[in-house]
């Protein structure tokens, strides 16, 4: 195996590419964090978070390492039931292209440099002290479907964590008014939650069939392909009405971030048209390029309101 090909395997094993997924919402919520002001409560004048370059990188780095320790996570545990689903057969383990050992020591690799990460955001304690307990709900997402059909909405949370984490990141280490400063970040938490917690339903339709015969709890397999996809409908229409409290909450975001959510919503609308319940042949497209250019459009809307 060459080195190219070695490296394609692992970037592979955590669906790499679908870490913009996640990453652009950290970095819209850093945008915003560092655009609102901090206010002193003493009749100073507000002061603004110090933008440091190593709590960029921090964020950066945390990002990439605790997504691929959750996927690899993931991608271990399912090995067997990889392997019995036609779809998943061909993944690395079970394909044989990588061992469970080696996925082993890459998940605890990358848990350890998302631990150590945290440490840029010293003298800034939080990141540090959550590190650990942050890891443990992100992977136990992938035993949730073992017992629970909410697994898609475990992961919309375990996702919505990024915006939550990168503002902690940047402004835990100055006085924090409770809970009026976390507001913004908390409103773009739950859009992102409802939002992954949707598209997750429409990937995993995929797997009804299969999830429903091996005992596996899902959405689909509960209520059928037709009821999940009316689930994550709600799910993304209940995403578009708290997205509009995001500029009024935080007030950074403008003109903008506004017509980037008339932007999203068309592309809500355009992912559910790519499926039903008797076709499921785009399910791919619907799941990675509308996500893609949601997450994508939104940041770049929120970075040219809060800093031009």
């Amino acid at each position: 195996m060459t080195q190219a090909t070695r490296m394609a395997s692992w970037l592979g094993l955590i669906r790499f590419s679908h870490t913009i997924f996640a990453l652009p919402f950290a970095a819209l919520a850093a945008a915003m964090a560092f655009a609102t002001p901090i206010q002193s409560g003493d009749g100073l004048p507000a002061t603004f978070p110090a933008v440091r370059l190593r709590d960029l990188i921090g964020i950066l780095i945390c990002m990439v390492a605790a997504r691929s320790t959750a996927m690899a996570f993931n991608r271990l545990v399912d090995r067997r039931i990889d392997a019995a689903n036609p779809r998943t057969a061909n993944r690395h383990i079970p394909a044989g292209v990588l061992s469970a050992a080696q996925v082993t020591w890459f998940t605890l690799v990358c848990g350890m440099v998302f631990v150590v990460a945290t440490a840029l955001f010293l003298p800034n304690q939080i990141p540090l002290i959550a590190s650990v307990p942050t890891l443990l709900f992100l992977c136990g997402y992938s035993l949730a479907k073992r017992f629970t059909s909410a697994a898609h909405l475990w992961l919309g949370v375990a996702l919505s964590l990024s915006p939550i984490a990168a503002w902690v990141a940047i402004r835990g280490g100055y006085p924090i008014d409770w809970p009026v400063d976390f507001v913004a970040p908390v409103v773009l938490a739950i859009v992102v939650a409802l939002w992954v917690t949707g598209f997750d339903m429409i990937y995993a339709c995929q797997d009804a069939e299969f999830d429903a015969a091996t005992g596996l709890r899902s959405v689909p397999a509960r209520l059928g392909v037709a009821g999940a996809l009316r689930v994550a409908w709600f799910s993304h229409v209940a995403m578009l009405l708290v997205m509009i409290a995001l500029p009024w909450v935080s007030p950074p975001l403008g003109p903008v971030f506004a017509v980037a959510m008339v932007v999203t919503a068309g592309l809500v609308i355009r992912q559910h048209r790519l499926v039903s319940a008797d076709d499921l042949d785009r399910v791919n497209q619907a799941f990675f390029d509308t996500n893609a250019a949601i997450s994508v459009t939104l940041l770049v809307a929120g970075v040219l309101d809060c800093w031009v």
